[in-house]
């Protein structure tokens, strides 16, 4: 694929923060044209199909016996029965209703009661792609798919010196409040109870266009260090001062992804996040998460594997008190008829502009 640069806007740094103090973030729809993970590879089975969705546009997911997958609006164009609940053959998908047949293309090439020519114009489809265990569609204008970048390699997931989880979850919030949450480390404050008192440093942030990126270091100030975390470090750690601010946390938002990676000095990082939210709901305010966490393997062999259900268990648990936030934020806004944030952090700040620049800006504001 050709690597170019994505379609944000190449000003990005310069009057963004005044357009998006007057927008409604919650309001700004995600830009379609950019690859979005729709599914896990394991849910989709050979000769199978499956319905999923991109921001309220259904999707069906066809995986052919022989083939890679493809992906065609969940509608046929007969009675709009969606494709997922029909029957896969051959290299097409057909319409559990009336026996309809649509290919690859999306073009339909089987009608049972028809003669050939008589066949009717066919359905939308999507390029679609499969990579690291999930698999991705590109929802925009068709033409872009080829110069859009998808990083080759996403988190550590192809590198045997780590292990990868694979996780995600139905969060019921735009997918902008997901974005602050994992930039902004000040909230540690309320993962105490799983993490001890952690008191942040924030070392910097980096702005250019499509991207915004934000560097901390932590020291502990009290309660013990959990075992997932010692996992993820290889260590046992206390609160004494040879621990403290020793390592650097780099969280990135590279529209529309975010990664978050943990190193001490020039070493292989010990942890390496990427991550995505594909709006699910036609206003977007829903969204599901995809995620890929890869923690460095120690020098002990085996010790991870078999120490993963911890590490799972406590990062279940940190997740479900951000998601738990998140939606609660979510709730405020509906109750509150707006965004009513006061924001003070200024990469926080950074990070709604870049949402605002490239995303989709509310209708009233398009037309203006």
């Amino acid at each position: 694929m050709n690597q170019t640069v994505p379609p944000c806007p190449d000003d990005a740094s310069f009057g963004a923060e005044t357009r998006s103090s007057t927008t409604d973030i919650r309001r700004v729809r995600s830009n379609p044209d950019y690859w979005y993970p729709v599914a896990w590879s394991h849910e989709l089975k050979a000769g199978k199909t499956i319905g999923t969705r991109y921001a309220g546009t259904p999707i069906a997911l066809v995986r052919p016996v022989e083939g890679p997958v493809f992906a065609l609006e969940d509608r046929c164009a007969h009675r709009q029965v969606p494709l997922s609940k029909g029957v896969v053959s051959g290299s097409s998908v057909k319409c559990c209703y009336h026996g309809w047949a649509y290919g690859r293309s999306g073009r339909c090439i089987d009608v049972p009661y028809l003669g050939k020519g008589k066949l009717p114009n066919g359905v939308r489809t999507f390029p679609c792609r499969e990579q690291n265990g999930m698999i991705f569609v590109f929802p925009g204008d068709p033409e872009k798919a080829q110069s859009v970048p998808l990083a080759p390699h996403l988190a550590k997931a192809d590198n045997p010196a780590y292990k990868t989880r694979y996780f995600g979850r139905k969060v019921g919030c735009h997918y902008s409040f997901m974005h602050e949450n994992l930039m902004d480390m000040n909230h540690q404050f309320m993962h105490s109870k799983q993490m001890g008192q952690m008191k942040p440093r924030f070392l910097g942030q980096k702005r250019e266009p499509g991207l915004v990126e934000a560097r901390y270091s932590f020291a502990r100030t009290g309660g013990k260090q959990p075992y997932g975390e010692a996992l993820i470090f290889g260590e046992r750690r206390d609160a004494s001062d040879k621990f403290q601010h020793r390592d650097v946390m780099t969280i990135r938002t590279e529209y529309p992804y975010q990664t978050l990676r943990i190193q001490t000095g020039d070493e292989d990082p010990v942890m390496d996040l990427w991550i995505v939210y594909t709006p699910q709901s036609a206003d977007e305010l829903t969204n599901r998460t995809f995620g890929l966490l890869s923690v460095k393997r120690p020098k002990i062999p085996g010790i991870l594997d078999l120490a993963w259900p911890l590490l799972v268990a406590f990062t279940e648990r940190i997740f479900a008190e951000d998601r738990e936030i998140v939606e609660l934020e979510q709730t405020a806004w509906r109750e509150l008829g707006g965004d009513h944030n006061v924001e003070v952090f200024p990469v926080i700040n950074a990070l709604r502009a870049l949402l605002v620049e490239c995303g989709i800006p509310p209708a009233s504001e398009s037309h203006a």
